[in-house]
């Protein structure tokens, strides 16, 4: 049986801040060292993802820990603007232990909005969980903390006037960045 480390940890080179692209197999050992981690001490009967990119991490957490799963959303609109809470947690949060799962945390303002919302629901205990940590804050758990910009599989990609294509912000990000890190056409 493979293990995976608790946690992996970059740093950016000087001068700027590093591009780090997760392919899909990457995201993989990501979710799989993040379930290991919580299990290690934490026993959830629920996993519940903030939706939207939490949801991915989170219901793959969930398989793995082959635990219930179900989603809140929050969203922000502008990197500036705090989050706001579109959809409530699910009244099912409610007296359980409750893993709170997101993609990635900076600031920890999504975090802390949802964990708000989720403890107003009185479950018997909730913890927070990330794939990534880039920020100051510091989540119960997290599979890999980087300073770097991160770029997801799931997000790489758009459709653009009919045509799949590199996000412009991305392909910005990567023409900036300096070299340093693997990305996923590299072996």
């Amino acid at each position: 049986m493979a293990t995976f480390p608790a946690v992996f940890s970059m740093s950016p080179s000087p001068p700027g801040r590093d591009v780090l692209e997760i392919d899909w197999t990457f995201f993989g050992e990501l979710c799989r060292a993040l379930a290991l981690r919580v299990s290690g001490n934490y026993d959830p009967e629920l996993v519940l993802g903030i939706a939207k990119a939490g949801v991915i991490p989170g219901a793959v957490v969930a398989s793995i820990l082959q635990r219930d799963f179900a989603s809140m959303s929050v969203t922000r609109i502008g990197s500036a603007i705090r989050p706001t809470l579109v959809t409530e947690p699910p009244p099912s949060v409610s007296g359980r232990r409750v893993l709170l799962v997101d993609e990635t945390c900076d600031s920890g303002d999504t975090l802390k909005l949802a964990l708000s919302a989720v403890k107003k629901l009185e479950p018997a205990e909730v913890r927070t969980a990330v794939s990534l940590r880039t920020g100051p804050y510091t989540p119960d758990y997290c599979a890999m903390a980087t300073e770097a910009f991160i770029i997801l599989p799931w997000d790489r990609e758009v459709i653009l006037d009919g045509e799949l294509v590199l996000r412009p912000d991305y392909a910005a990000k990567l023409d900036e960045s300096s070299p340093g890190y693997p990305d996923s056409t590299d072996s």
